[in-house]
C-alpha cells in the first residue's frame, strides 16, 4: 500500500503546485485593470474498493460501512471570482467603469473565436480617426463602433451609456455604449489583456442597454479596479504551501516504508 500512497502524494503535488501558480498570478495582477482573480478547485480521485458497504462476513453479520482507499487528488477546474473590482477615479472622460454585470464588445483578431472580445477594462482612448478604442493590445475598436471628433469638448457619458459632446458650442451624441452578459460567464476563455471570449459553455452574449435586462450601469471618469485581495491571497498561499509540505511528509514515510520491507530481505 506504500506504493498507494507514494502515487497519491505525487497528486497532491502536482495539484497544489497548480494552485501555486494561480494564486502567483492573482497577486501579480493586483494592480491589473479590471482583473478577475481565479480560484483553483479540486475534486477527489477513484477510490480502491477493499470491501464493499453491508457485506457479509462467515457469522451472518452485515457491515455497517465499508473500506475505501483513495487514489489522490486533481483538479476539476479553476474558477474566475467575478466580484468587482473597487472602483477608481481618474478624471479622464472616456475611462468608464460597469457598475454591476456585463462586459464591453470589442472588435479583436478575426482568426481568434469570432472575432469578438469581451472586456470590463473601460480604458478608451481615440485613434487617429476619432474612433473610441480599448488603449490595450493592438487598440480594439469598440462594438458597436463609436467615432468622435477630434475636436470635441465637454465629452459625456450617461449612466444609461448616451455618448455626447460639445463642438462649436452645439451639444451633439456621439453614440451609445451597451453591454453583453452571459449565461455562464465562468464558461468564458481566457485570452489576456482582460480579454474574454465565448465559448460553447458560456453561450451567446445577450446584448442589452446599460440598466436594462438585469446588466450594470456605466461610470464616467471611473476605471474597475483588480478584484484581488492580497491579503486572503497569501493566506490562501500559505495553506498551499503548508498542505506541499504534508505531501511531501506523506512521500517520505511511504518511501520509509518501503525501505523497511527492501531490508527485511537481510534477516
Amino acid at each position: 500500500m506504500a506504493i498507494t500512497a507514494l502515487n497519491s502524494a505525487a497528486t497532491g503535488l502536482r495539484a497544489l503546485s497548480t494552485r501555486i501558480d494561480v494564486i502567483a498570478n492573482n497577486l501579480a495582477n493586483a494592480e491589473t485593470t479590471a482583473f478577475k482573480r481565479s480560484r483553483v478547485n479540486f475534486e477527489d480521485l477513484m477510490y480502491l474498493t477493499m470491501r464493499e458497504p453491508g457485506a457479509t462476513n462467515s457469522a451472518g453479520d452485515i457491515s455497517p460501512s465499508g473500506t475505501f482507499v483513495g487514489l489522490g487528488v486533481r483538479i476539476s477546474n479553476t474558477q474566475l471570482d467575478l466580484e468587482p473590482g473597487s472602483p477608481e477615479n481618474t478624471g479622464r472622460p472616456l475611462d468608464v467603469g460597469i457598475q454591476g454585470n456585463g462586459f464591453f464588445k470589442v472588435k479583436i483578431m478575426d482568426s481568434v473565436g469570432d472575432g469578438y472580445g469581451y472586456t470590463r477594462n473601460g480604458n478608451f482612448f481615440q485613434n487617429k480617426n476619432g474612433e473610441i478604442v480599448l488603449g490595450m493590445g493592438d487598440g480594439y475598436k469598440l462594438v458597436p463602433p463609436v467615432t468622435l471628433p477630434k475636436d470635441a469638448i465637454e465629452i459625456s457619458i450617461s449612466q444609461a451609456g448616451l455618448i455626447e459632446y460639445t463642438k462649436g458650442g452645439t451639444k451633439s451624441t456621439a453614440g451609445q455604449l451597451k453591454l453583453n452578459q452571459f449565461v455562464n460567464p465562468q464558461g468564458l476563455k481566457l485570452l489576456g489583456g482582460s480579454i474574454y471570449i465565448q465559448t460553447t459553455a458560456s453561450g451567446d452574449p445577450i446584448e442589452s442597454l446599460p440598466s436594462e435586462n438585469g446588466s450594470g450601469v456605466i461610470l464616467q471618469n471611473v476605471l474597475e479596479g483588480s478584484n484581488v485581495d492580497p491579503v486572503k491571497e497569501l493566506v490562501a498561499l500559505i495553506k498551499t504551501q503548508r498542505a506541499f509540505e504534508l505531501n511531501s511528509q506523506s512521500i517520505q514515510t511511504a518511501d520509509q516504508a518501503l525501505q523497511t520491507i527492501g531490508n527485511l530481505r537481510r534477516f
